[in-house]
């Protein structure tokens, strides 16, 4: 891959930014940053700062199961240490929940959601039978449905997907590294939108906080990419504008395994533990790409 001079991006990439893109970072507060956070937040950086736009940060601290108070502050801290700003205040994804539910209530007046009463232990022994319902509601009858609505059950919403698909039979979304792509509706089933534990899930939060925020071009790693039907029907059902993307490379350890929280030599905060200065971090960067 030939780089630009600025290191990160590849060069191609340069000429196909509009003017004025609006990029983000959104590191989630479940475990310390580690290279590949450092290599997109600069990724998404020099993208914004390459059309002469902006670069904003978004906590993405929905998941109170995940979430942990010492890693708020420790993002901050390592990206200051990695030299890494970003413009206006940071964003904290869980100050945003009523547009979940705003959104929610929108779906669910359009027919295109569906509450889900089954437990995953339920849903994994139902759906192991043969000829079952696409639709999950088919799954539990009304008696059911009505004493876990009683017993104050919540339950998780589901996309209608029969539904999505007559609305919208042809959809797509573009990739600046990959290219246009098509999306497949029939290879999608009745997602969930909604968790029942915190009233909504990754995906509807993260395009209602791109759309509030403005975001051009999402830029994030490459495995994140097969995120990108769903969002783009939930962007398309809710009258959302529909950003560009970025679906970058991702760094690697030695052996080939992508890096991940539990890697926690390849932590920001155990390499500056260890005496690291910033430049060494960079360097050891470079070797995982």
């Amino acid at each position: 891959m030939i780089l630009a001079k600025n290191g990160f991006m590849p060069s191609g990439l340069v000429k196909q930014l509009k003017t004025g893109e609006i990029t983000r970072f959104a590191p989630s507060p479940s475990g310390y940053l580690h290279l590949g956070h450092v290599f997109s937040a600069r990724f998404a950086v020099e993208l914004a700062e390459s059309s002469g736009g902006k670069a904003r940060l978004r906590i993405d601290d929905i998941d109170t199961t995940r979430c942990r108070k010492r890693y708020f502050g420790a993002i901050f801290e390592d990206l200051d240490f990695m030299g890494i700003g970003f413009d206006g205040e940071p964003r904290y994804q869980s100050q945003h929940l009523n547009a979940s539910r705003e959104a929610l209530d929108a779906l669910k007046a359009q027919g295109f959601i569906y509450p889900c009463y089954l437990s995953r232990r339920e849903l994994a022994g139902l759906l192991s039978a043969p000829h079952l319902p696409e639709n999950t509601d088919e799954l539990i009858d009304a008696r059911q449905k009505t004493r876990r609505e009683e017993g104050g059950d919540a339950p998780a919403w589901r996309l209608r997907m029969e539904a999505v698909r007559a609305q919208f039979p042809h959809l797509n979304a573009t990739d600046l590294l990959h290219g246009d792509i098509a999306i497949d509706l029939t290879n999608i089933g009745d997602e969930v939108i909604a968790r029942r534990d915190i009233g909504t899930s990754y995906h509807l939060s993260t395009v209602l906080d791109d759309a509030d925020m403005g975001i051009s071009l999402v830029s994030r790693g490459a495995d994140l990419l097969p995120s990108v039907p769903l969002q783009r029907i939930l962007q398309e059902l809710l009258g959302l504008p529909a950003p560009r993307y970025v679906h970058h490379q991702l760094l690697t350890t030695h052996d080939g395994a992508r890096l991940a929280k539990r890697e926690n030599a390849l932590s920001l905060r155990q390499m500056r533990e260890n005496g690291m200065r910033r430049a060494d971090i960079y360097a050891t960067m470079v070797k995982c790409r």
